[in-house]
């Protein structure tokens, strides 16, 4: 099976940084307030996702940009500019 890491933003500028195996439903899952850290502070759009890993690298991944917080590091590697909001 393979994975993807995901990056989620809502219309306030928060970041979401996620990992699954189908994107379209985990995202769905999202925007109808079924994840727990998301609920109620969307609606959610997809703004970046990596290439196709297997689990232990996307897992790898996931933690590093979760470390970056939203620091250069973070827009370093998912490519995203920075806005006023986040």
């Amino acid at each position: 099976m393979v994975y993807r890491v995901y990056v989620l933003r809502n219309g306030r500028g928060q970041f979401y940084v996620g990992l699954t195996d189908d994107i379209p439903r985990r995202l769905d899952q999202h925007n109808q307030g079924i994840s727990r850290w998301t609920r109620n502070k969307g609606p959610w759009e997809l703004v970046w996702q990596s290439g196709d890993m297997e689990l232990s690298a996307a897992r790898k991944l996931e933690n590093h940009l979760k470390r970056q917080g939203r620091g250069i590091g973070f827009y370093a590697i998912t490519g995203l500019r920075r806005t006023g909001n986040s």
